[in-house]
């Protein structure tokens, strides 16, 4: 009997019962969750095996399950970041241990049948990160008539690091798996396993985008999401030289028998330390892996190609898309510094990022007049988050499927319409005023009516109406407003982030 089958509510007077809340059966057993006013919550439920001992490094392995009532009441132990990377506090959210690879579940109603289920993909630069950060409690999504999950998968480099012995992409290899759970047991939830769509942002994004290329996850999902698309892919031989890099500063073998003898709390700072030691990463492997040395592989196996090109040649053609950014995706990371970037600066930004040959000239034709600040902004907003996140819409409508393209524009932040702005006002976590609140129900009406019929209430992308929405303080639809951009970049291949042709080996 499948997991879908056999998964049932327990009724709320079913006895013996070693406590009060909601009780369901998996495919794994019994978990007790926690009432969260109206929505049934369910944190910390192993999608996988611990990826510890001989697991580490490989796969995802099930499960294999437990007797009795397993608790659900507290979030799981959050995968090993990264040390110091932007989202390691998500150390400090969760549960001790090494069960790492887990699902949270907010579900409205538990007696439901058919409710549209959507599946969290956190960013992080695909070096830290967790499902059980505040920032992603899924309760007001679910409010909305959806059941809401989060799924954990590994980071860094027990996730990423190309390794001799190992294959690549283990992040995305646990994204898999965590979406078979959903498949196999959400119906259990109230959820329809038929209408299930992954949204994420940032590395989550950019790890949907793989998720839409990989045979592995076809039939998986139905719908996709991607907030702030980035750069989604190495070449094999890049991830080799990085291995190799960071390993010869460790002095080590990139291989799973050297670098396992690290326990990976000792290996993720390790590789966090040799990566940014010195300022030669950018010099040896080029602008793309200035965020972030980890990337998913374009392996042949697990990832055959780039995001890009499987959409554009009609890979999930079938699976609606929505995809966008914010407007000024990159001020988050100046740090309210754009008024002190120099001309000099700015240039080798443009010789650096842009497309063309003449970066410089292109980009100052383009944007004429504005400060030299906003102009570094708009390039590296651009080339990290902007025209990959454009152009993977228009991938996708190329190779025939649909797609949706917002930008979010709201900037009374700090940071102003910065990257991640739009997080909070998704899941209704954010600044409580009532502005910010009416725009995020436009975002959480628009992402739920999605996932239930694949429409989110405005016109799907064209190549030449190129229609927008245009989530502001008053919200509206119009042609997509970053055309001197879109311009540039108009016939770059977005191919996978390789390094420059003489430095790889």
């Amino acid at each position: 009997m499948s997991a879908v089958a056999g998964a049932s509510v327990l009724a709320a007077s079913a006895a013996p019962r070693p406590a009060t809340g909601p009780h369901v059966r998996t495919g794994t057993g019994v978990v007790r969750g926690r009432m969260d006013g109206e929505i049934a919550v369910f944190r910390g439920i192993p999608f996988a095996s611990a990826p510890v001992g001989e697991r580490r490094f490989r796969a995802p392995a099930p499960h294999p399950g437990w007797l009795g009532v397993r608790d659900a009441g507290e979030f799981g132990p959050p995968p090993p970041p990264v040390s110091g990377s932007v989202q390691n506090i998500a150390a400090n959210s969760g549960a001790a241990g090494d069960e790492w690879l887990t699902v949270n579940v907010w579900s409205p109603d538990l007696r439901a049948r058919g409710l549209p289920v959507l599946v969290w993909i956190y960013g992080g630069a695909w070096s830290g990160g967790a499902a059980s950060l505040p920032a992603y409690d899924g309760r007001h999504l679910a409010a909305r008539g959806a059941v809401v999950v989060g799924l954990n998968y590994r980071v860094g480099a027990e996730g990423f690091l190309h390794m001799a012995g190992a294959p690549d992409n283990r992040g995305l290899l646990d994204q898999v798996a965590g979406l078979a759970w959903v498949r196999d047991n959400i119906a259990a939830f109230g959820g329809d396993p038929r209408r299930v769509t992954v949204f994420g942002q940032s590395a989550g994004a950019g790890s949907i985008a793989c998720l839409l290329a990989m045979p592995a996850a076809a039939g998986l999902f139905h719908g996709a999401i991607c907030q702030s698309v980035p750069l989604s892919s190495q070449r094999p031989e890049l991830a080799r030289d990085i291995a190799d890099v960071l390993a010869a500063r460790l002095n080590r073998k990139a291989t799973t028998a050297d670098l396992g003898a690290l326990s990976p709390a000792a290996l993720g700072a390790a590789v966090w330390a040799a990566a940014r030691d010195g300022a030669g990463n950018r010099a040896r492997w080029g602008p793309g892996v200035a965020v972030t040395v980890f990337h998913p592989v374009v392996d042949g196996a697990v990832l055959p190609e780039a995001p890009h090109h499987a959409l554009a040649r009609g890979a999930s053609r079938d699976i609606p898309l929505i995809t966008g950014h914010t407007r000024d995706e990159y001020r988050v990371y100046l740090a309210g510094a754009i008024q002190q970037v120099a001309a000099v600066r700015t240039d080798e930004a443009l010789r650096q990022l842009a497309p063309v040959a003449d970066g410089i000239r292109a980009y100052r034709a383009a944007y004429p007049g504005i400060g030299e600040g906003q102009l570094y902004e708009i390039v590296h907003s651009d080339f990290y988050y902007r025209m990959p996140s454009l152009f993977l819409a228009r991938a996708h409508t190329r190779g025939g499927g649909t797609s949706y393209l917002y930008e979010f524009r709201d900037e009374r932040t700090v940071g102003g319409s910065g990257h991640g702005a739009e997080v909070p006002l998704v899941f209704g976590t954010g600044r409580p005023d009532p502005a910010a609140t009416a725009l995020g129900e436009q975002l959480r009406d628009a992402w739920i009516a999605f996932a239930a019929n694949g429409s989110p209430g405005w016109p799907a992308y064209g190549p030449e109406a190129e229609q927008t929405r245009l989530f502001d303080i008053v919200s509206g639809v119009g042609r997509y407003p970053e055309q001197a951009s879109a311009r540039i970049w108009a016939d770059h291949p977005f191919d996978p982030v390789t390094a420059p042709a003489q430095t790889v080996r």
